[in-house]
């Protein structure tokens, strides 16, 4: 099962719908359907989560507070995928109604610099470039363009794996463990878009390694055993 997170925000169905294309293109429709939902027992079961988010980083952490998700969300094991508001609530707190957050990674979220030539918010189509390794990114063209539309960026760290340009570089992808981000949209960023969605599906989970490299381990030690007699 793969779960989108139903936060009452506004971009949940498009993100299903996307998710739907790109499940039907790879012929996993219904084996794998995709479920808008908050329960906590659909969250843990699920093998991918994703969370949208078109909003304030306020209304979302109330919203998830007032759901009583927050620990079930810092608990997950699997991959999961923030988009945009989803990924600046991986961060400990945002200035965006001085709202605390889910504290998987450190740091702040903060207002996009305004300069003189750029308006706030960052709105369109713009280039985003890989500067590390990154399992979203697989099979993505150099200097792609994707959708953004966001007033708040997140911090550089060592989680951050692309970036765009709007007045200063921007995080614009960010990979870590189970934890994958999206400043842009990828719902809304056409071939591309599914592409990162598809990449998204197709990452193992923890559980999915520790599983391979047992069953490694198990068949390197039958064959040493094989060997032997």
């Amino acid at each position: 099962m793969i779960c989108v997170l139903d936060t009452g925000l506004a971009n949940s169905m498009s993100v299903l719908c996307a998710l739907e294309r790109v499940l039907d293109c790879k012929g996993l429709r219904p084996v794998l359907t995709p479920v808008l939902t908050n329960d906590p027992s659909d969250l843990v079961r699920a093998s991918r989560i994703i969370i949208p988010g078109v909003g304030t980083a306020a209304a979302l952490m109330s919203t998830i507070h007032k759901l009583e998700i927050q620990d079930c969300l810092r608990s997950l094991t699997q991959p999961v995928l923030g988009i945009c508001l989803g990924m600046q609530a991986f961060y400990d707190n945002s200035e965006e109604g001085d709202a605390s957050c889910l504290g998987i990674f450190s740091g702040k979220v903060t207002r996009i610099k305004k300069t003189q030539d750029l308006p706030i918010p960052h709105m369109g189509w713009n280039q985003v470039s890989q500067i590390g390794s990154s399992q979203l990114l697989k099979n993505i063209p150099l200097d792609t363009y994707f959708y953004f539309v966001h007033s708040y960026r997140v911090p550089m760290g060592f989680e951050t794996k692309a970036v765009t340009r709007y007045g200063e570089p921007i995080p614009a992808a960010i990979e870590n463990s189970n934890w994958f981000g999206t400043q842009f949209h990828p719902e809304r960023s056409g071939k591309y878009g599914e592409i990162v969605l598809r990449n998204f599906l197709e990452v193992s989970s923890i559980s999915e390694q520790k599983s391979f490299l047992e069953f490694g381990q198990k068949r390197s030690n039958n064959l040493c055993k094989f060997t032997q007699l």
